[in-house]
């Protein structure tokens, strides 16, 4: 049996790796529009979690905004604006960021808000999640027009609301990012929804 040359060996090698390149190219675009289905899926449950379906009549995902630092979802039932959902994100976790879904009525009344993601510790700051705790709960139908901007704090600082116990910062990374959307939505409302 004769040893293969260097030259048949890299021939070999080449044709091999140009297969798995086709493969993965094939794989690739037979998938790529169920990903991207399954994609906008998700994010339209989530949408929901923050701003139920029936409250407004458009397509969130085709009435979009980006006015920095946010990804705004506008919600309009009758061509008539109704709330806005916030993608939002503090830098100010305990191990990082913190990404948010912030809802909030015309009337600048919060629909809710859920934690889209995080590095949070297990068992301590990830009870901002809604799985592990009701603590994000506590943001629904609150409004910087009910209260007052020291009561937009953890009760450790003074404020209405609760923290963790051993782990303050997360709470409280969230309840200034809200208590900020918030004053920007009061401030850019006109904008949001032009």
């Amino acid at each position: 049996m004769k040893p293969s040359s260097p030259a048949n060996a890299a021939l070999h090698i080449g044709l091999f790796s140009f297969m798995i390149v086709g493969l993965v190219t094939l794989v690739f675009h037979a998938t790529k529009d169920k990903i991207a289905n399954n994609e906008r899926q998700a994010l339209i449950s989530s949408l929901q979690t923050v701003l139920p379906q029936d409250s407004y009549d458009n397509d969130l995902l085709n009435d979009v905004i980006k006015i920095q630092p946010y990804t705004i979802y506008r919600a309009r039932k009758t061509n008539q604006p109704i709330a806005a959902i916030f993608i939002s994100t503090t830098p100010h976790g305990y191990n990082g960021d913190i990404r948010l879904l912030i809802g909030i009525n015309i009337d600048g009344k919060i629909t809710a808000i859920r934690v889209l993601k995080h590095k949070e510790t297990p068992g301590l700051g990830d009870k901002i999640e809604i799985k592990k705790s009701d603590w994000v709960l506590g943001f629904k139908h609150k409004s910087l027009s009910d209260m007052s901007s020291a009561q937009w704090a953890v009760k450790q600082d003074g404020g209405s609301f609760d923290q963790f116990t051993g782990a303050t910062i997360t709470p409280r990374a969230i309840v200034n990012e809200v208590k900020k959307t918030g004053l920007f939505f009061q401030q850019n409302q006109q904008v949001i929804f032009q």
